[in-house]
């Protein structure tokens, strides 16, 4: 699977989405899954236009609920980022793994721990930028709970890799899975990986009833363990241009809708502050995604500096931008995003108390006329 960038493949992306098939195959590596989030993560599109432009086909929301819950579980670990700020990027409960080390085991990054489907899934990883969500469940169970490694440095390997990285899903889904934001610990056997990735292994150190898997000793392939050297490469930018007379539209790598506030005359900046990925870094292969998506915004200038940097940033009428936590300090205008349930906004510490609350505002989305986005 290939990602491009411009803004009309990514519509019909969008149209060609099944969402009935999407819930009854999505857990297998080959179903029928949208590959839409590195578009929803990065802010191009969102998940009420998805949402919306689904519905708008004549599907009820009972019809296709599955799909509509997995828009949710993004803005739902959105919502919780809101709410708690970066103390995500600590234990949310209580870390409830006996913990062997702190690093990350030199198998998982060698794509070497003799899971055929996880060292694949890495693999492709490093590859194109993606993988599949029951993959990175796998991976990440195999990390936390087998290997018993804690779970941050882990998560920040896969995120700088990815690219649909989202710092609350991927950040709160490694503690979902490590049981430090659930009530239990996520493990997975191989009996559940041969049916979901199509592999008939038998042996290996996951092929064990689950009742096992808790009590296991770290296999001998996941005890050597390293750190591996996680730093983002910005390219070299000149100052942008700015006309001091009109307002500043600040974009960043979460921000990249080319409709927003478009008709509007603007100086208009994707900024990629050194300081940003100095503290969450990214692959070469992530910048390069972020900065093509930004080619879908007329106008736009590049800059990798920090805010304050910006020639006449204080001095311009007004500076716009979208709100994001990531992105606080930012002077001027926050807009709001395009929330499916922009009702629902305080912090639940379950996905289903979230989606309980959510729930009577589904109606809402069937009324809404799908956000259209001009193709240049």
């Amino acid at each position: 699977m290939t990602f491009p960038a411009d803004i009309a493949s990514i519509l019909e992306r969008v149209d060609r989405i099944d969402p009935v098939a999407y819930g009854q195959t999505r857990n297998y590596v080959d179903g029928d899954v949208t590959y839409l989030s590195p578009y929803i993560s990065r802010g191009v599109i969102s998940t009420r236009q998805v949402a919306t432009t689904v519905l708008s086909k004549g599907f009820t929301p009972q019809q296709i609920q599955r799909f509509l819950q997995e828009l949710a579980w993004r803005e739902y670990f959105q919502r919780v980022w809101q709410n708690l700020g970066d103390d995500i990027f600590d234990d949310i409960r209580v870390n409830r793994t006996p913990l062997a080390s702190s690093a990350l085991p030199s198998a998982i990054i060698k794509a070497c721990t003799g899971i055929e489907a996880i060292d694949q899934g890495i693999e492709r990883l490093y590859r194109t930028g993606y993988m599949h969500n029951h993959l990175r469940m796998y991976t990440a169970s195999l990390v936390c709970n087998i290997a018993k490694a804690y779970w941050k440095l882990p998560s920040q390997w896969m995120y700088y890799h990815l690219l649909d990285g989202d710092l609350a899903s991927n950040t709160c889904s490694w503690q979902w899975v490590a049981g430090s934001f659930s009530s239990k610990k996520y493990y997975c056997n191989q009996e559940n990986i041969n049916k979901y990735c199509q592999t008939d292994q038998q042996h290996t150190l996951l092929d064990h009833d689950y009742s096992v898997l808790p009590s296991l000793e770290c296999p001998d392939i996941l005890q050597a363990t390293e750190r591996p050297a996680l730093t983002t490469e910005l390219p070299s930018t000149p100052l942008p241009a700015i006309d001091p007379s009109l307002p500043l539209h600040i974009y960043h790598p979460y921000h990249l809708d080319p409709s927003w506030r478009s008709t509007e005359p603007a100086n208009r900046v994707l900024l990629l502050e050194p300081s940003h990925f100095k503290e969450h870094p990214v692959s070469k292969k992530v910048i390069d995604f972020i900065v093509a998506l930004a080619g879908n915004i007329n106008g736009i200038q590049l800059f990798c500096g920090e805010f304050s940097d910006i020639p006449s940033a204080y001095q311009v009428p007004a500076v716009y931008t979208r709100e994001h936590p990531s992105y606080q300090h930012i002077p001027g205008i926050k807009d709001a995003r395009d929330w499916m349930f922009p009702e629902v906004t305080r912090f639940y510490p379950s996905f289903f108390g979230f989606w309980k609350k959510a729930t009577p505002y589904l109606k809402s989305l069937t009324t809404t006329s799908p956000k259209s986005i001009a193709v240049h």
